[in-house]
């Protein structure tokens, strides 16, 4: 273009410029910021390409998981917000969140990783920083992130496959191992079976370690209790000096005395006799979990008190013999629940229920003691929602509504219903409870009295954005205050 029309063209825009001024503000305007926002873009798109072939985050597939809160950019430099870096219960995830039949329609190959995780070597004396990842070779090829081998094999480990896909001896060996007591007179390990012949029958059976003779050792218990229709509670107990007592800190297995559990190919067999108020009860039972139906380990530390809980059967099925003096029923097909808890007990209280639907379970806990971190003023307490494809949704709520009162023994009074609402970001549940049945047993908790219920459930409200709506059978336990007498 000539220079005469070019000085032409910049007159006339100049002077319509100045002649309609507001038009011509908004036309700047609006160039101005259709530019930022190039610029912004831009910006965007070239650190995103960056962080795309740094190092620190390469990983492959297409989507990354990372605990909530974290600072890509901590991570990439390594600051104190990537330093620490964890994900809690990565096997969970792994296999059933994440990695299970509720998204199988949506996630392909998972391969968990650590990268460059700090870690300490001990060596003469003296601690050596170190940098260390890990990862499972055919789950990272799978996503397309395997290693280019210059020589040798990179291949699963016996221990990677049990991490991936265990079979199902080695999942529940893992969620169900015992632990090293603590040299505290209040430690105390059990696991605990209910089964459920009927629902106007049902039986407590608890495999107990707790308190130390004077070699540190712990000493053994199995406490079972019966409760049928129409007549009184029978309680049955049989005591194990420590030398009878073993157990195993990388299986489920136990003996105490002669009473046995033994976990085979996903299945518990639990054997043993006991004596007390009903005379004497013996029982040979197998209890079949029903399949992703597990609440993984958790555990609360808080200076000297510890709490752990992990359900490995939140719906279960059992089978076999029950003999009570000398009178034996054989029973199939029964609904049983086993968990399993550990830790220190000294004034610790606390509320739990699980409950059994047609079509989900649900179960629900929080410990309370003046030491622990769920006493913190916060969400003390959980409740999770179990379905045919394992955990359905883990929800929190503050509090538990009793209402009304009956009495169940000389000042203790059990409530006739109670109800709870459980939130978890959109979602809501609300539980409500009639009791059928209290039982009350001394707590050896000052001013507690320990309150076991059977009772009718519903549930009703949304999960992952789906109305939900069940109800059936379940038991609960509380403590509860009792009323001083004059």
């Amino acid at each position: 273009m000539p220079s005469a029309d070019r000085r032409t063209l910049f007159l006339l825009a100049w002077r319509h410029l100045l002649v309609q001024r507001s038009r011509g503000l908004f036309l700047l305007f609006g160039y101005a910021v259709g530019a930022g926002v190039m610029m912004v873009l831009l910006s965007i798109g070239e650190a995103m390409l960056v962080q795309s072939r740094d190092v620190s985050l390469v990983g492959g597939g297409e989507v990354t998981v990372l605990p909530e809160g974290i600072d890509l950019e901590g991570l990439r430099t390594g600051s104190v917000g990537g330093l620490f870096l964890s994900i809690d219960r990565a096997r969970f995830l792994q296999r059933q969140l994440l990695g299970g039949g509720r998204l199988a329609d949506a996630v392909g190959p998972i391969s968990p990783a650590i990268e460059r995780k700090l870690v300490y070597l001990v060596r003469d004396g003296g601690l050596v920083p170190l940098r260390a990842g890990a990862e499972l070779p055919g789950a990272a090829r799978a996503v397309g992130a395997g290693l280019e081998l210059l020589d040798g094999r990179w291949e699963d480990s016996p221990a990677d496959r049990a991490f991936a896909s265990p079979t199902p001896e080695q999942l529940y060996h893992e969620l169900d191992r015992w632990h090293s007591p603590r040299p505290d007179s209040s430690w105390a390990e059990w696991q605990y079976f209910n089964v459920s012949p009927s629902p106007d029958e049902w039986w407590y059976i608890t495999f107990l370690i707790g308190g130390l003779d004077r070699d540190g050792r712990p000493l053994g218990q199995l406490l079972v209790t019966r409760y049928r229709a129409g007549l009184p509670p029978a309680r049955f107990l049989s005591v194990a000096a420590a030398a009878a007592v073993r157990y195993d800190t990388t299986t489920a297995d136990l003996d105490v005395g002669s009473a046995t559990v033994r976990q085979r190919a996903g299945h518990y067999r639990i054997v043993g006799q006991a004596s007390g108020t009903g005379g004497a009860v013996s029982f040979d039972l197998e209890v079949a979990p029903t399949p992703n139906a597990y609440f993984p380990a958790v555990e609360l530390t808080a200076d000297r008190f510890v709490s752990g809980y992990v359900v490995p059967a939140i719906r279960a099925t059992a089978a076999g013999t029950i003999c009570e003096q000398r009178r034996c029923r054989r029973f199939e097909n029964m609904a049983s629940y086993h968990d399993h808890n550990w830790g220190v007990w000294r004034q610790t209280t606390w509320n739990w229920g699980q409950a059994r639907g047609s079509q989900m379970s649900v179960v629900y806990g929080g410990v309370l003691t003046g030491d622990s971190v769920a006493s913190n003023g916060g969400s003390p307490y959980f409740l999770a929602v179990v379905d045919s494809a394992g955990v359905r949704q883990i929800l929190r709520f503050r509090r538990i509504e009793y209402q009304g009162r009956h009495p169940v023994a000389p000042g203790i009074a059990a409530p006739d219903s109670f109800r709870l609402v459980a939130v978890r970001e959109p979602d809501t549940l609300n539980l409500a409870v009639t009791v059928r049945r209290a039982q009350v047993t001394a707590s050896g908790i000052a001013s507690k009295a320990f309150l076991q219920m059977r009772g009718d459930f519903r549930i009703s409200g949304q999960l992952l954005g789906h109305p939900v709506a069940d109800s059936g059978l379940g038991f609960f336990e509380t403590f509860v205050a009792p009323k001083a007498r004059r």
